[in-house]
């Protein structure tokens, strides 16, 4: 399964190598743009677009509320990520001091 990851475009780090500093989550990564650059565009026109980054690409741009809305529903996700992880550890603890 392919994840992509909404990011925001907050710098055009090379045109040359065309790479753009994307802010995801608050982190800043380094993507390539080639396939979210509408062709006769200016790099330049990216910065403050909303994309969707997979393993350092930006992949399809997104409007500013459906990146809003998979960023928190990741975030749901992560919560119940965590709640089941605690569940897990509880059921193996209490497996523990039954045996």
């Amino acid at each position: 399964m392919c994840l992509g990851i909404p990011g925001q475009v907050v710098a055009i780090v090379d045109a040359a190598a065309q790479l753009a500093s994307v802010d995801v989550c608050g982190v800043k990564r380094q993507v390539n743009y080639a396939c979210v650059l509408e062709e006769g565009a200016a790099a330049e026109s990216l910065i403050g677009v909303w994309v969707l980054v997979h393993v350092g690409f930006a992949m399809s741009r997104i409007d500013e509320a459906e990146a809003q809305s998979t960023l928190a529903l990741l975030a749901e996700l992560d919560e119940l990520n965590e709640e089941m992880d605690a569940i897990k550890a509880s059921v193996a603890g209490s497996e523990e001091s039954a045996s």
